[in-house]
């Protein structure tokens, strides 16, 4: 994974074989009116850990403070990403009602495809209304792989 950070929190946590990486690295540039600096730093050192431990099963929340430069409604979408239970999903109509608006839902899952910082900010908790996992940036089958670990790790029974 690749991961980026300001002085606030980190800001882009994507797979590295992303198509997506290049593109977020240039908008958060234009938001911030930053430039990229390749270095390591305690925040992303942090990210390093929390990530090893998620994925060996040891943790289910993250620590590590978050920047999430974006619109209002995407701040507020992302937010209620963050509300989702480690190990639970919820359809996109669910996360519209959560930031209180169901005909956003369309919008909502724009915001969720909009989220760079993937895992610690759990877009892939939101599914499809039938339960099928959709749209995800870093590949359906990945995404079909984090709710499935984090599942296994809840103790909840894989269908």
């Amino acid at each position: 994974m690749v991961v980026g950070s300001t002085e606030e929190g980190v800001c882009l946590l994507e797979f590295i074989d992303g198509r997506r990486v290049a593109g977020e690295f240039d908008d958060l540039c234009r938001l911030l009116n930053a430039r990229t600096v390749a270095r390591e730093s305690a925040l992303t050192r942090q990210v390093e850990i929390e990530m090893g431990e998620y994925f060996a099963g040891k943790r289910t929340q993250f620590d590590v403070a978050i920047h999430m430069p974006g619109t209002p409604f995407q701040q507020t979408v992302w937010r209620a990403l963050l509300d989702i239970p480690y190990g639970e999903t919820v359809s996109y109509q669910a996360q519209a009602i959560r930031v209180g608006n169901l005909k956003a839902i369309r919008a909502v899952a724009l915001a969720n495809g909009a989220n760079r910082i993937s895992v610690i900010v759990p877009c892939h908790r939101v599914i499809g209304k039938d339960g099928s996992a959709t749209g995800y940036g870093g590949g359906i089958e990945r995404k079909r792989w984090l709710i499935a670990h984090e599942q296994s790790v809840a103790g909840f029974r894989l269908s």
